[in-house]
């Protein structure tokens, strides 16, 4: 048989993959890629149709740079890198502290719905007065009410416990309820767009929401020069993912300036308290200061020393005073004493005694007056008597008095002394008073500058408590897209289709992966591309059909073993001048892939061609033959020839199909214990021999070549071998047991015919015959 199909499809598997024959195994089963299309399509109309519309809603923000003060060029400046580690501040605005402020600040762990015909949208708010009773931190579980607005009121339902309440009027004031918020409608023009509508409030934990938000906001740099961050959020509600990130940016605003704000807060509080302290202290050094006065007796230091000085000089001169009158008495007392009755005492010498300067006056004056007597009456006149009994009066009481004013200023000195030495030990213990006052005044001066300095600073941090600088600065406001982000229309009917397409593909895929049946030439090919594959037979679903009965038959059937017939010959040897009959050989490898099909309509093919075609049922273990004409399965046939010589086998044969009268049937006969030694006593052989004097054909039906070794000792009587395969029944993996016997030449010109064949597989037989032929005639 020429086999340059074969060669043709070893030499595309050589190249590469056929992507045509790959396409066209998938394609066979459009149907299911456009039942798939159509469903996922379907699919994707539903989802666009209540699916809820996500939007995404963007802020930006600058993160301020807090360094103070002028600084040099640093690494970071001269390549333009900011100060400011963004991760942390990241880490930080997405931390669940900040979050927690946001959720509770909006109560974000209470939301609402709007429930509509199609779908259930959540809005920012509702649309009628609403008051939240239950405090943020008191929701521990999940809550659901249902708001039904009506005519006459509020028909509210918790869902949980499904218990309905009424508000009537629309104003939860004037009802009794245990409800967790106050409802009311005072605008009677909204109460009538709003009755029938029903919506939805659910409540959950703080922390799930908080948790729930960490998951929800994206927060990330623009660019890796850049200190300004876009925050990012998806939601159903415009209104409340821009409230979200508006409050966001001013919590962590407000968390950095209250953190720079401790400081002051600290600081002015601690000075605050050092205040009271300091004021004791200061109470205290003041009355030990006015204590230490009091006691020595000081007003000024400074005068007060001057002051003492001054006495003290003023002593000193008032003692040198006293002592230089007693030396003047002295003095007095010694001129009076050493000197005679006629001697003159000395006057005006600066005694302060007025009594004695007189006495000295007069003494001195009845001196003179006795000495100008005496002179001119001589030393007895009476007068002068007289006045010399003066004198020694004078000269009596001078003494007394300078006895009695020398006494006196010795007390005097006395007294001046010891006062002088009080004043003395005053102005000697100034330096002592001077350094205990000092250290009074020191520590005094220590805590009112201290004082000073934290009055000062309290005044400072409570400005810079004032004046505290923002942390950052809002680049935009939280600014949400014009439509939304999901779901998006265009990708999802894009991926509907691909979906459509790709699941059918794959599943169809896998099948093919973990499908090891044979179906079609292809698939011998692959496997055994040096084996001619000389026909395909389709499958026949009709069994009244399955025989080639009819000679004139023109079904796609018939004609595919006319080509099966055709193509035989040429497997075929050469005729070398005689006219024996040739032997065909039809097994397989296993039972069931038709080799009693196919070797009955097989020779039936060749009859209807006028040839005389002799049909041997060689298959003495497990005979189908019989079941095809309708004979008794125990009919005597090539088992009985075998074993008895004396049987005939010519007057045994079975004409079992009336339209071909060249066609003769020799039956398996009954089935023997002992086949492969029947099969190979010679008996056999002989039978071949006298066959192919009578007949052009003669076709033997063999057993499998897996299963027992039957056919393979009779191997070399027949000229062709047709080896049947299955299609959607043989393994693949059985190819290469034909492939061996091929090879190994066990089997001589061996062939393969595929049956079972589907129509889509048929390369075009069953397009051709029904296009010819148009089926039986």
């Amino acid at each position: 048989m020429d086999t340059s199909m074969n060669n043709q499809y070893k030499f595309q598997e050589e190249e590469g993959v056929d992507i045509k024959r790959e396409l066209a195994k998938y394609l066979r089963y459009w149907p299911w890629f456009v039942v798939s299309l159509i469903i996922a399509l379907i699919s994707a109309y539903s989802y666009l149709r209540f699916a809820p519309r996500i939007y995404q809603t963007t802020a930006k923000m600058k993160i301020l740079d807090e360094s103070e003060g002028l600084e040099l060029p640093t690494s970071a400046f001269v390549f333009k890198r900011v100060n400011i580690n963004l991760e942390n501040e990241i880490e930080i605005l997405t931390s669940y502290l900040i979050l927690e402020k946001v959720a509770r600040e909006l109560q974000l762990n209470t939301r609402f719905f709007e429930e509509g015909t199609i779908q259930t949208t959540q809005i920012s708010e509702l649309p009628f007065g609403y008051t939240q009773i239950i405090h943020v931190d008191s929701i521990v579980n999940s809550m659901t009410y249902v708001i039904k607005v009506e005519d006459k009121g509020f028909e509210v339902t918790n869902v949980k416990t499904e218990k309905s309440f009424e508000i009537p009027n629309h104003n939860s004031d004037n009802a009794n309820h245990n409800l967790p918020f106050k409802l009311k409608i005072e605008d009677k023009t909204l109460l009538k767009k709003l009755i029938g509508k029903k919506y939805i409030i659910k409540y959950g934990p703080l922390k799930s929401t908080a948790l729930s938000l960490k998951s929800r906001i994206k927060v990330e740099p623009i660019g890796e020069q850049s200190d300004l961050l876009k925050m990012t959020i998806k939601g159903e509600s415009k209104v409340r993912s821009e409230w979200i990130l508006n409050t966001l940016m001013d919590v962590f605003d407000k968390d950095g300036i209250n953190d720079r704000q401790l400081v002051s807060k600290r600081t002015i509080d601690f000075i605050e308290e050092r205040f009271i302290y300091l004021a004791e202290e200061l109470d205290s050094i003041e009355s030990d200061r006015k204590e230490f006065k009091q006691q020595n007796n000081l007003v000024d230091l400074t005068a007060d020393a001057e002051l003492g000085l001054q006495q003290r000089t003023k002593s000193d001169e008032e003692v040198f005073q006293i002592e230089n009158q007693l030396a003047l008495a002295e003095l007095l007392q010694n001129a009076l004493q050493s000197s005679s009755d006629d001697g003159l005492l000395p006057s005006n010498i600066g005694l302060d005694s007025g009594n004695i300067n007189s006495l000295i006056n007069q003494y001195n004056i009845a001196i003179l007056d006795r000495d100008k007597l005496t002179s001119s009456a001589g030393e007895n006149n009476p007068t002068v008597q007289l006045v010399k009994s003066k004198i020694t009066d004078l000269r009596s009481n001078l003494t007394r008095s300078l006895n009695s004013y020398t006494q006196q200023l010795r007390v005097s000195q006395s007294q001046l002394r010891k006062r002088n030495s009080r004043f003395i030990g005053q102005v000697s213990r100034i330096p002592e008073k001077e350094k205990l006052l000092r250290s009074i005044e020191r520590q005094q001066n220590i805590k009112e500058s201290l004082y000073l300095l934290l009055l000062q600073k309290s005044e400072e941090a409570a400005i810079n408590l004032a004046i505290t600088e923002p942390s950052i600065k809002v680049v935009d406001y939280a600014i949400s897209g014009a439509g939304p982000i999901s779901p998006k229309s265009n990708i999802v009917y894009a991926g509907a289709i691909l979906g459509g397409l790709l699941i059918p593909f794959g599943l169809m895929y896998l099948l093919f992966m973990f499908d090891t049946k044979l179906h079609g030439k292809e698939d011998i090919v692959k496997h055994n591309n040096n084996i001619p594959i000389i026909g395909e037979i389709p499958e026949t679903k009709k069994k009244e059909s399955l025989v080639f009965s009819n000679p004139n038959d023109r079904s796609a059937l018939a004609e595919s073993f006319r080509i099966l017939s055709s193509n035989v010959n040429y497997l075929l040897p050469l005729s070398d001048g005689n006219s024996s009959g040739k032997v065909i050989y039809c097994t397989s490898t296993i039972k069931g892939e038709g080799k009693t099909y196919i070797s009955i309509n097989l020779s039936l093919a060749l009859s209807s061609l006028n040839k005389r075609v002799l049909l041997i049922g060689a298959d003495l273990r497990n005979p189908q033959i019989h079941s095809k004409i309708d004979v008794d399965k125990n009919s005597v046939g090539l088992s009985n020839y075998l074993h008895d010589q004396s049987f005939d086998w010519k007057n045994n044969l079975v004409k079992g199909f009336n339209k071909h009268p060249n066609h003769d049937i020799l039956l398996s006969g009954s089935i023997p214990p002992n086949p492969s030694s029947l099969l190979t006593n010679g008996r056999f052989k002989e039978l071949i021999e006298e066959a192919k004097d009578l007949y052009d054909y003669i076709v033997v039906d063999t057993a499998p070549t897996i299963l027992v070794t039957d056919t393979m000792l009779i191997s070399q009587l027949s000229d062709a071998t047709v080896y049947i395969v299955r299609a959607n029944f043989t393994d693949k993996k059985l190819l290469s047991f034909s492939k061996d016997l091929f090879e190994s030449g066990k089997l001589k010109n061996m062939a393969y015919v595929i049956n079972g064949v589907g129509n889509n597989k048929s390369y075009g037989y069953n397009y051709g015959y029904n296009y010819g032929y148009g089926g039986k005639t």
